[in-house]
């Protein structure tokens, strides 16, 4: 009868995300020889390795990786067990864990601090990345909630949309295409584009965007921010497509403008995405019904979420 505790699932759980027992301890608030021991425990009541040295790299072993996921699903059964409680005694509190992708960081600040006001004792932490990483910290359960452009398909995750996105193409305002009107897909194709990376939901917008035209993907440079894309286009490095969401200040700053191009913008939603076999706390509930009532205000239309799996 394996002797297991869930402060050493809790301790793997972190060494097995990080791959790393210094960045494990930091994230646990822990020493690193306190991680090690407990580790070393685990693997001693289990009687198998759980993780190996392969140079400079940590990885986990077979006996480590069949662990995470029995680990995984005991701990979100004790994080749901105590969800279920707190909702018995009435309680909103907790830690709230929300990701976001990087261009819904341009209008999610403004809903977060009117969601802390309405809702001080819920401690809420906001991480802002690519895509692939939003999905993974989801899959890891390391976010609670997600809010990003293209909800990731045949996956166990749940997705709602809550409000229109549109994606524009960009340019400085003195740019040769500036001044025409309806520009087609072929004089586009022309240009070069600042792209995101790989991975990116926007950069998967421009492919099929150009593949579905027959067209092949203009030459382009990558970017791995917004900012980076918009401070490019600026200085006439080429030009970009991206979420009018992000645009707002250098619209009015007259740094860039949108051109007027046949088939945009697309119009795309921002969705809310969580994991299918989670259940969502107090603070989780609240953050979502509050993100579709006011989302609504912020798109200045009473469209209504349509519910997606």
């Amino acid at each position: 009868m394996l002797h297991t505790t869930l402060r050493q699932l809790r301790v793997f759980d972190a060494v097995a995300r990080h791959l790393n027992f210094s960045r494990a301890a930091e994230s646990l608030f822990l020493s690193q020889p306190a991680v090690s021991m407990q580790i070393k425990q685990l693997e001693q009541n289990i009687g198998l390795p759980l993780l190996e040295q392969v140079g400079r790299r940590l990885n986990l072993t077979e006996a480590g990786r069949e662990l995470l996921k029995y680990s995984r699903d005991i701990l979100q059964q004790v994080q749901d067990m105590d969800t279920v409680f707190s909702e018995m005694k009435g309680l909103e509190h907790g830690q709230l864990n929300i990701a976001v992708v990087s261009t819904a960081n341009y209008f999610m600040p403004q809903l977060l601090a009117k969601f802390i006001r309405l809702h001080p004792r819920i401690n809420l932490g906001l991480s802002v990345a690519n895509r692939d990483t939003v999905i993974k910290q989801l899959d890891e359960n390391i976010a609670d909630l997600a809010v990003m452009g293209q909800p990731p398909e045949g996956t166990d995750m749940l997705s709602q949309p809550f409000m229109p996105n549109p994606l524009v193409v960009i340019a400085a305002p003195d740019h040769p295409l500036a001044k025409l009107k309806k520009v087609q897909p072929r004089q586009l194709a022309e240009e070069t584009f600042l792209l995101r990376e790989k991975g990116s939901g926007t950069r998967g917008v421009v492919e099929r965007f150009f593949s579905g035209r027959k067209l092949p993907l203009p030459a382009h440079m990558e970017m791995d921010t917004n900012e980076a894309i918009k401070q490019s286009v600026s200085a006439k490095i080429g030009i970009g497509i991206i979420s009018r969401h992000g645009i707002e200040m250098e619209l009015e700053t007259k740094r860039l403008c949108i051109l007027d191009v046949a088939g945009f913008p697309i119009v795309r939603d921002w969705h809310i995405v969580q994991r299918k076999n989670k259940r969502l706390s107090t603070a989780a509930q609240a953050f979502q019904k509050f993100l579709l009532e006011e989302a609504e205000k912020l798109a200045g239309t009473s469209k209504k979420p349509r519910g997606r799996k």
